[in-house]
């Protein structure tokens, strides 16, 4: 398949409420999601094409702190050749991090084991990513040529800033650009912060999760707009990466009211950074599609 016709979701979820509970689905405003939601759902939603693309990767991505929901996800790409990279999911602050990594790549699926995340927007101490313990764990990741996905809130930017300072070999992913605060349209903060993030050259970030960051009822493109405009002035397109956040997206507006959004963002833009948002970064940042028969190497 041509460049000209690769989709990736960088950023989506799965679960089964039968198998795994799910308990952030507990708190208030979760009710519209709070099902089960399977590959099938996501085919069956991500059906509008962007820049004529239609989804033809994606990358599947822990919600709970649970290394079997963390195996069941690389099954689950060990068996759906939809699904192109895992981001996992491994305790950062325990002595056998490294038995962990080791152990969930031996596995079934584990060569899709690509990235490692941690839920740190839900951790109250305010330099949770400079704890000794978690950064003995960051060095793990690392050694092993896997990324990390960095989940926080925009008052936490300063942690991943100087993760990036202190890490400056791993490869790091800012999710749902550090989820500003689009509803009450207050982003001068954030904007600096992000801004000096991007001026770390092994930091990539993700364009997903800016819906739920709006109004879920009233936002419009432009209440979009300016916060894509910091993103690429700050990043450029070659360091941006389009996902979906879904099902999570479905609180405001879905799969194909996000990609008819991202769409008409990318007005504007090149073949070349259009092709580097809608699937190159994400390409390159989880190692997709490499040959089967080949031993996984560190993304470069």
């Amino acid at each position: 398949m041509s460049d000209a016709h690769e989709l990736v979701d960088a950023h989506h979820h799965v679960w089964d409420l039968d198998v795994r509970p799910q308990p952030w689905l507990d708190e208030p405003g979760h009710e519209p999601i709070r099902r089960n939601f399977s590959l099938h759902n996501l085919r069956s939603a991500a059906t509008r094409p962007i820049a004529g693309r239609r989804l033809t990767s994606t990358v599947v991505v822990q919600c709970i702190a649970s290394v079997p929901e963390t195996r069941d996800l690389l099954a689950l790409a060990d068996n759906d050749p939809l699904i192109g990279a895992v981001v996992g999911w491994a305790d950062l602050t325990s002595p056998a991090i490294g038995d962990a990594l080791d152990d969930l790549r031996t596995g079934t699926g584990g060569r899709y084991l690509r990235a490692v995340r941690h839920v740190v927007e839900g951790e109250s101490d305010p330099h949770w990513l400079q704890r000794p313990d978690v950064e003995r764990g960051l060095r793990a990741v690392g050694e092993r040529g896997l990324g990390y996905d960095v989940l926080i809130r925009s008052h936490q930017l300063p942690q991943a800033i100087h993760l990036a300072e202190g890490f400056p070999e791993l490869p790091l992913v800012l999710d749902h650009a550090g989820k500003p605060s689009i509803a009450d349209g207050e982003l001068a903060d954030w904007e600096r912060q992000l801004r000096l993030l991007a001026g770390y050259p092994q930091v990539v970030c993700k364009v997903s999760g800016l819906i739920t960051e709006a109004d879920h009822e009233k936002w419009t493109v432009d209440d979009i707009r300016p916060v894509w405009e910091v993103l690429l002035s700050a990043f450029g397109p070659s360091r941006l990466m389009f996902g979906s956040d879904w099902p999570v997206a479905n609180l405001a507006g879905g799969w194909n009211r996000w990609a008819a959004t991202v769409d008409e963002l990318l007005d504007g833009c090149s073949g070349t950074e259009t092709h580097a948002v809608l699937a190159g970064t994400a390409t390159t940042f989880y190692c997709l599609n490499p040959a089967p028969t080949k031993e996984r190497t560190p993304c470069s």
